[in-house]
């Protein structure tokens, strides 16, 4: 089995793919177990988030396919073309691009570490993370780590959430004199509202399913916001002008009709809507409404791309450096392998000289004179030690030309080779 990346992103299918492969936080757990149960998969890991949603394993990748297009029940037609594969190096080198954020959306963006240690996490708490993915993404962290302070590509970045801001100030230029609605309170949530509070809206909420969370979030925000149960959107919806969502809900929870009903309310004052969600939170037909102005993450490249060129400079040079990360885990991990050799071949020494020791001893209590103990011991020894390798030699080194060269390199006689 060998390390397999499989994912979609941003990059290589639309959201209206990516929704459908997603897994919401709530399935997660689910999916790892069900994963992990698979006879091909030794360990896994699961990384969704609103650009990508991507298994590391340790597995085969065929089997891998076909779990996904089962579990998500979605025929491999309608999303194979959009996949790509990584395998061993190629998937180490994947791995700790997507850490650095070289594979983002937004060059150089720091949440996609967060996320992926989260993802981490869970596969560590589902137990379908072992010695090889535990391994890999200890180097991860530590050469992104290392990555992003000593480059400078994640400077200039213009984040998801400072571009909703952006966003929302093309139809509404003054946003002190808007009420903005929230619906979740996940991490992107509280990035983006954090963006609204410092622009002092005139009225700011948190929709959530639990009570207390939206509370929490609302006592992080520099600014006056109230918290709200997520079942009371449909009685309030028309009082916003800027809504942006983002749940882990596995189902749209703003439909169409409910949009259309808010803005009769609303008597033709627009409503930017913003879905950070994937799957999406907000039906697509929403956006076909007069005066709802919908969004989507694929929406945002165009804003969030500002200052790309200044950043390319230095991913350039994170990229020598991923590289070069890449080079030393994969010489630590061949190093690693071949532990269970070393003590093997020298558990075999041992046991050889113990043989040969023990024989010795009873020569002696025989009486035999040490010399001749000593002599027949290192015959003895020598013959046993050279066995494997002459015998190697004698039997497989026409049809194994390499086990010559290799005895030659273990024992050091291409110098005597040549003598000859």
């Amino acid at each position: 089995m060998s390390l397999t990346v499989i994912g979609l992103n941003h990059q290589t299918a639309p959201v209206s793919v990516r929704e459908r492969l997603a897994f919401p936080a709530i399935m997660l757990a689910e999916a790892l177990t069900a994963l992990g149960s698979e006879t091909e998969i030794a360990e896994a890991m699961i990384l969704s988030t609103c650009n990508r949603t991507e298994i590391y394993c340790i597995g085969d990748a065929a089997t891998v396919i076909h779990w996904l297009s089962g579990y998500h029940q979605l025929p491999l037609a309608e999303f194979s073309p959009y996949l790509y594969q990584f395998h061993d190096k190629d998937a180490v080198q994947h791995a700790f691009r997507v850490a650095c954020g070289l594979d983002s959306m937004v060059l150089g963006e720091p949440q996609i570490l967060g996320q992926l240690k989260e993802a981490v996490r869970t596969a560590r708490s589902q137990h379908t993370l072992h010695q090889h993915l535990n391994a890999l993404f200890e180097k991860t962290f530590a050469a992104a780590k290392e990555i992003r302070n000593e480059s400078a590509v994640g400077e200039n970045s213009v984040s998801m959430a400072a571009a909703a801001v952006k966003m929302a100030a093309q139809i509404f230029p003054d946003i002190s004199a808007l009420n903005v609605l929230m619906v979740g309170a996940g991490e992107m949530i509280e990035l983006v509202a954090t963006y609204f509070a410092a622009e002092h809206p005139q009225r700011l909420t948190v929709l959530n399913r639990t009570l207390a969370r939206a509370q929490e979030l609302c006592s992080k925000l520099n600014a006056e916001a109230d918290a709200r149960i997520l079942t009371a959107l449909p009685e309030i919806l028309a009082e916003y002008d800027v809504i942006v969502s983002s749940t882990a809900s596995p189902f749209p929870v703003i439909g169409k009709g409910l949009v259309e009903r808010a803005l009769k309310q609303r008597r033709g004052m627009p409503m930017f809507l913003l879905d950070l969600a994937v799957p999406r939170d907000i039906e697509a037909e929403a956006g076909e409404l007069n005066d709802a102005y919908l969004y989507s993450v694929d929406d945002m490249v165009n804003i969030v791309q500002h200052g790309q060129a200044a950043r390319q400079q230095a991913a350039a040079a994170a990229e020598k450096m991923v590289a070069s990360k890449v080079a030393e885990f994969i010489a630590w991990q061949q190093t690693r392998s071949s532990v269970p050799l070393i003590c093997a071949l020298r558990t075999q020494g041992e046991e050889l000289r113990c043989k040969a020791v023990a024989k010795a001893l009873r020569r002696l209590r025989k009486g035999t004179s040490i010399e001749e103990v000593l002599q027949r011991l290192s015959h003895e020894l020598t013959n046993s030690l050279l066995h494997a390798p002459t015998r190697a030699l004698n039997k497989d080194s026409r049809q194994h030309p390499e086990l010559a060269e290799a005895i030659s390199l273990i024992y050091h006689l291409h110098g005597q080779n040549r003598q000859r």
